[in-house]
């Protein structure tokens, strides 16, 4: 498993041994970057189960202004830990923590974050569960971006109703939703007007 693009792009990314974690594979990080395009640059990143780190570190390879990566599986954050040293990745904080614990603690510090991930274990129904808990915290910037992936055979579940649904692809076994949160930030959503599944 290799960065895709920009200042690191080409070097490797550490995973653990077996089936604890399951990185985002190289191809579907390269079409999640293509879609998100410039609205990477400059972003704060929230990757809320960030397993090997992958799609941090490539947020912040393609010149994110910061990143914080929440793990709670030990499994996953010796690699984590190895890759954001290997990386010298300035600017990414690592949160050894459960996702609910993590979100309570960066809404305590208002914390606010542009670009977030949400790639939890299929089938459980943890981005929904998040989703929610994300928006109820108050940690997302006004025209925010979230990039939730799950199992392609895995139902979509409710999601807070502000959300705007602007992409759905399918890689495989794996789905992709992009939504945006209402607000400015100068730019557009990415996709522009919802488009459709493939």
């Amino acid at each position: 498993m290799r960065v895709v693009a920009g200042k690191w792009g080409g070097r490797t990314i550490r995973a653990p041994r077996g089936l604890s974690v399951r990185p985002t594979t190289d191809r579907v990080r390269e079409a999640v970057f293509s879609i998100l395009g410039d609205d990477v640059e400059g972003s704060v990143v929230l990757d809320l189960f960030a397993g090997t780190g992958a799609m941090a570190i490539e947020s912040l390879s393609r010149g994110a202004a910061g990143a914080v990566l929440v793990e709670s599986s030990p499994a996953a954050l010796g690699a984590l830990r190895a890759n954001l040293a290997a990386f010298g990745a300035e600017g990414a904080t690592c949160l050894p923590l459960d996702y609910r614990e993590a979100v309570r603690r960066l809404a305590a510090k208002r914390r606010s974050f542009t670009l977030v991930f949400l790639d939890p274990p299929y089938g459980k129904g943890l981005v929904g569960l998040s989703a929610e808990l994300l928006s109820s915290a108050g940690i997302l910037a006004p025209g925010a971006v979230v990039v939730a992936e799950r199992a392609s055979r895995d139902p979509v579940e409710s999601l807070p109703a502000e959300w705007i649904e602007r992409i759905d692809r399918r890689y495989g076994d794996t789905r992709i939703t992009l939504y945006h949160i209402p607000g400015s930030r100068g730019q557009t959503p990415p996709g522009g007007p919802k488009q459709e599944s493939r």
